[in-house]
């Protein structure tokens, strides 16, 4: 699906589905240096088992025009503007890494539109340090090697999930890298340093806890590097929500493809308070 935001093109992948006033909808928001396609097998599911589906490239990112925005709180905005222009008027919200922060405060903003709230790989404060935002400005491809590294699980199965002859590890990268790329080619600057000053910037996360209405799930990976699990109790607390702990890293959708699909639907399914 192609729609106008803000006087820019944006996507967002329906899961093979159109979009059906009536379904239950789901939003699926991705992370830093990601797009649609890190919620492929998630996406397609549920839109082929009686959802709505959107998950959009983030501004800058994959099939939407640039340039990245660059606040956690200028994103939720759009992605209301996003939902509103779909005609989609509650949904349930997934997001991972910046991209659940980026639920969280549009979850806050929406009040009793958002049907429920699915946090991956969480963490508040998403604190960056300054040596890898340094080197994400200085040398974005060093710093894109090094986060993906430490996205993945050491006993992440290398290269045969999801599927025989498919790398995570490298699938990974390429994407980063493609993205990276496109974005600089643009002209719209480092898209690695803007979506981790992103994340690192948010301050916001206690008080939009404090505003959801909805229930929510918090799904971290056991093994994560990036966001270790702790770091996103504050919130779990804050939102008096449930918590899963999978045996994965940070790249949770592809090394525990099926155990997230299974939590987001379970949770969805159930009856909102």
């Amino acid at each position: 699906m192609r729609l106008e935001l803000q006087g820019r093109e944006a996507y967002a992948y329906t899961g093979g589905k159109p979009v059906e006033a009536g379904r239950p909808s789901v939003v699926f928001i991705h992370g830093a240096m990601h797009d649609h396609s890190v919620w492929g097998l998630q996406s397609r599911y549920l839109a082929h088992h009686g959802r709505s589906v959107l998950a959009p490239d983030l501004p800058g990112h994959g099939r939407s025009a640039g340039p990245a925005l660059g606040s956690v709180e200028a994103l939720a905005d759009w992605l209301i503007a996003l939902l509103e222009a779909a005609g989609v008027e509650r949904a349930a919200l997934v997001g991972h890494s910046m991209g659940s922060l980026i639920a969280l405060e549009a979850a806050a903003r929406l009040g009793e539109r958002a049907s429920h709230l699915v946090l991956l790989g969480p963490a508040y404060p998403m604190k960056v340090s300054d040596a890898l935002l340094a080197t994400a400005l200085n040398e974005p491809l060093k710093a894109i090697d090094r986060v993906n590294a430490f996205s993945h699980a050491g006993h992440a199965a290398k290269p045969s999930a999801p599927a025989p002859g498919f790398s995570l590890h490298g699938a990974n990268r390429a994407l980063m890298r493609r993205l990276q790329a496109a974005h600089t080619a643009a002209g719209h600057g480092n898209l690695f340093h803007n979506d981790f000053q992103v994340c690192d910037h948010y301050a916001g996360g206690l008080e939009a806890a404090a505003r959801v209405r909805c229930k929510s799930l918090l799904i971290a990976g056991s093994h994560d590097q990036m966001n270790a699990p702790k770091a996103g109790m504050a919130l779990a607390q804050a939102l008096q929500g449930n918590v899963l702990m999978l045996p994965a890293g940070h790249s949770l959708m592809g090394e525990a493809p099926d155990a997230v699909l299974n939590a987001i639907r379970t949770f969805i399914s159930e009856e909102t308070s």
